[in-house]
C-alpha cells in the first residue's frame, strides 16, 4: 500500500479520502465559528453522535422489538459496535478513521420503529407517493429533519459523508424519491462507487450483524448450538474453542466463538481489500473502479453467505419473529392511517408544519412516525385506539 504521513501526523492510505482535500458541505461553515481543532470528518462524526436522530436508536428495534431484557442489542449499541469494527479495519488499512466511524456511526439513522417490519409498513402506506426507503430517509434525516442550526437544514455533513451513507451498498440503481431530490440539491454521484471508508463501513455492519446477532439468539433461545455447528466454518472454530478452554463455562467458550468469528472476519477483510488496493493511488480511484475495492476473500464471502442463509432461516424467519414482524407492520399501518384521517392527533409541531398538498402531506406523515422510537409508537397506538398492541414482546 502507498502509505504517507497527513498534516495531523496520521498513516494515511493514499486512496484513503483526506480531510484537508474535502470537497466541502451543501452549506458553507463560517470557519470563525468552528468549535474546537477538529477535521471535517471529525465535526461530521461529532454532529451524529449529538443529533436527536441518534439518541433515538437506543429504543429502536435490532433483531428484538422493545426487548425487556437488558443485555439484547438495540439499533444504539449495533451502531456503536459497527463504529469499533470499522475503526480497526480503517487503521490497518491507512484509511480516514473518523470518516470510517462517522459513517458507522450513522448508517441505521434512517430505521422506523420495529426495524425493516416498519419499514415495509411504511412503503406499503406511501405506495401512491413513492415508498419508503430507510437508506434513503437516512440522507433525508441528516440532510433536512435534524436541524439544530440556525444557518441552514440538516446537519450538513462533508460531501463524502454523505456520498458514504448514499452508496454504501454500491452505486445506486433505482433512486429512491428521498434521495433523488436531495441528489438533484446536492449531487452525490450515485453511479460510482463509494469511497473506501465507506464500502469498509458497509462490511462492519455485515460483520457485527452477522455475529452478535448470534449471541442475542442464543441468549433468547431462538438458536441452538447443535444448529449452528452445521455450518463447518463455524464447527471448525468451536472445536478450536474446545481444544483450548476445556475447562472453561459454555457462555464465555460462546462468547468467545462470537469474538473469534469476528476476527476472522476482519482480518480476511483487510487481506482482501490490501489486496485489491495496492496499486490504487487516490480515493477517485476506488469511486470510478467499476467494483468493489473493499471485499471479503473469495472462501470468506461464500462462507458469509452460508452464514446469512442460516440466520435468515433460524432466526429472522423463525416463526415467533414472524409474528411479532406482522404485529409490527400493523401497528405502523394503523398509526399512518390515524394521522393520515385526523393530522390533528400528531404532535403540535408536526401539526403546524404539515403541508396541505400531495405527495407532501403523506410523507411529512411518514416521516413523523419514522422518528419514533418502537415504545412511542407502541404508547401513540395505544393513546389513539385505545389498547396496547399485544405481541410485540418475544423476549
Amino acid at each position: 500500500m502507498h502509505l504517507s504521513l497527513d498534516r495531523e501526523g496520521c498513516v494515511r492510505a493514499r486512496f484513503a479520502c483526506d480531510p484537508a482535500q474535502s470537497r466541502g458541505r451543501e452549506f458553507p461553515i463560517e470557519q470563525s465559528l468552528a468549535r474546537g481543532p477538529r477535521s471535517a470528518f471529525q465535526r461530521d462524526r461529532d454532529r451524529v453522535v449529538h443529533s436527536i436522530a441518534f439518541r433515538r436508536l437506543r429504543h429502536k428495534t435490532q433483531v428484538f422489538v422493545a426487548p425487556d431484557g437488558d443485555h439484547y442489542r438495540v439499533r444504539l449499541t449495533h451502531s456503536l459496535e459497527v463504529a469499533q469494527i470499522g475503526r480497526v479495519i480503517a487503521r490497518a488499512l491507512g484509511l480516514d478513521e473518523d470518516l470510517t466511524e462517522a459513517l458507522c456511526l450513522a448508517h441505521d439513522i434512517g430505521h422506523p420503529p420495529f426495524g425493516h417490519a416498519g419499514e415495509e409498513a411504511l412503503d406499503n402506506s406511501l405506495t401512491k407517493f413513492g415508498g419508503f426507503d430507510h437508506n434513503a430517509h437516512c440522507l433525508r434525516v441528516l440532510m433536512r429533519l435534524e436541524s439544530p442550526y440556525c444557518e441552514h437544514e440538516g446537519l450538513n455533513l462533508s460531501w463524502e459523508m454523505l456520498e458514504g451513507l448514499a452508496k454504501h451498498n454500491g452505486p445506486v440503481g433505482m433512486v429512491p424519491w428521498a434521495l433523488a431530490k436531495l441528489d438533484a440539491a446536492y449531487p452525490l454521484e450515485l453511479t460510482q462507487w463509494g469511497s473506501l471508508e465507506s464500502q469498509v463501513a458497509a462490511l462492519a455492519d455485515d460483520i457485527a450483524y452477522d455475529n452478535h446477532d448470534i449471541d442475542d439468539g442464543l441468549r433468547a433461545g431462538f438458536l441452538e448450538l447443535d444448529e449452528l455447528l452445521t455450518l463447518d466454518f463455524v464447527a471448525e472454530q468451536w472445536r478450536a474453542i474446545e481444544r483450548k478452554f476445556p475447562g472453561a463455562p459454555q457462555e464465555r467458550r460462546l462468547r468467545e466463538l462470537v469474538r473469534s468469528q469476528i476476527g476472522l472476519m476482519v482480518n480476511d477483510l483487510i487481506g482482501e481489500t490490501a489486496v485489491r488496493a495496492k496499486d490504487m493511488t487516490s480515493a477517485a480511484e476506488v469511486r470510478a473502479a467499476g467494483k468493489a475495492t473493499a471485499a471479503f476473500s473469495p472462501d470468506m464471502a461464500e462462507n458469509e453467505r452460508q452464514l446469512k442463509s442460516f440466520m435468515y432461516a433460524k432466526l429472522y424467519h423463525h416463526p415467533q419473529q414472524l409474528q411479532t414482524a406482522e404485529r409490527a407492520r400493523s401497528v405502523t399501518a394503523e398509526l399512518y392511517a390515524a394521522y393520515a384521517q385526523d393530522p390533528g392527533l400528531m404532535d403540535a409541531g408536526w401539526q403546524a408544519n404539515l403541508p396541505s398538498e400531495e405527495p407532501k402531506r403523506s410523507r411529512h406523515i411518514a416521516d413523523f412516525i419514522a422518528g419514533m422510537t418502537d415504545r412511542y409508537a407502541i404508547a401513540a397506538h395505544a393513546k389513539i385506539y385505545g389498547r396496547t398492541p399485544e405481541g410485540l414482546r418475544n423476549v
